[in-house]
């Protein structure tokens, strides 16, 4: 390692460098689910998508990754492709930037990561799938996604399905509460549960158009104070949840399996996300594309009304 940090600022891409500067909507875009998330060349196939999408209502994608000890916010074709085809790139969350950074490593962004790099470079609207959040056994673990505590310090607009269903929601909720991390739920009064349209718990408030959810950010702004997170809950489609009984079913079992076997720590979750996927034939993949998809075109929507509501 030799020390060297880049200019952050520097790397964005063109395109994103220019939309930024022109005063255009930008949404950022995480790169986990490309490198990690996906069977090969699906994923490649499914991170153009989210690019398409982002483009075709208004705004312009910036994928975030770093490649060669460089964090690049927005990537141009070829790097798009390096993500999704190399199997030599790690999965970074925020804490692991500085190590990859300084060792010249390339990897794929978590949330954290991702929401941190684009806020750095002037980002304010970020689209997953579902967020990290406190885990289930949290009492006798303390194991709990950094997802939670670098959010409630970046002023960033995250929409998402909620927190992944294999999570202790609950916690979650009451997590993000003491953290000071808003939450609105889109055209919903109940929380989202990832791959399921509910988690069945409630939410303090409800906003049901892009300019709503614009106001609120404004509001944040003009208010001031800790540079917290708010969180745009968005649900995936009825028509397209998992199977309600199925996913309460197969993460029973696999919960089952994973304290008998003695599955602990990072290796927790995608053990239980990899069982999902096996034991309901690849559905619980295609409700979390679903959810993707839809939260994709709603923070370009936003980041669009934003931009309007500025002028």
């Amino acid at each position: 390692m030799d020390g060297y940090m880049p200019d952050i600022t520097s790397q964005r891409s063109p395109e994103v460098r220019e939309a930024l500067a022109a005063g255009r909507p930008v949404v950022a875009l995480e790169s986990t689910i490309i490198a990690h998330g996906l069977p090969r060349p699906r994923n490649l196939a499914v991170a153009e998508e989210l690019e398409a999408l982002v483009r075709a209502d208004g705004a312009v994608p910036a994928t975030v990754a770093v490649l060669d000890g460089v964090p690049h916010v927005g990537l141009v074709k070829d790097q798009l492709e390096r993500i999704a085809e190399d199997t030599s790139v790690r999965k970074l969350g925020h804490r692991d930037l500085a190590p990859a950074i300084a060792a010249g490593a390339s990897g794929a962004t978590t949330v954290s990561a991702t929401a941190f790099l684009a806020a750095r470079a002037g980002i304010r609207i970020f689209a997953t799938g579902g967020l990290g959040g406190v885990h289930r056994g949290w009492t006798e673990t303390q194991d709990e996604s950094a997802d939670l505590a670098l959010l409630a310090r970046t002023r960033m607009t995250v929409v998402c399905a909620g927190v992944k269903s294999i999570l202790d929601v609950p916690a979650t909720l009451q997590r993000l509460e003491t953290l000071g991390v808003g939450i609105l739920g889109y055209g919903t009064e109940r929380f989202p549960g990832f791959y399921l349209a509910s988690s069945g718990e409630p939410v303090d408030w409800t906003v049901h158009s892009p300019e709503e959810v614009a106001a609120v950010m404004r509001a944040q702004d003009t208010l001031g104070g800790p540079e917290s997170a708010l969180i745009v809950a968005n649900p995936v489609p009825e028509a397209e949840q998992l199977d309600p009984a199925l996913h309460d079913r197969v993460l029973a079992e696999a919960l089952t399996e994973c304290h008998e076997r003695g599955i602990g720590g990072q290796a927790v979750t995608p053990f239980l996300l990899d069982h999902l996927m096996r034991q309901t034939a690849g559905a619980s993949l295609e409700a979390n594309l679903a959810a993707v998809r839809g939260n994709v075109r709603l923070a370009a929507r936003i980041a669009v009304a934003r931009i309007a509501s500025a002028r």
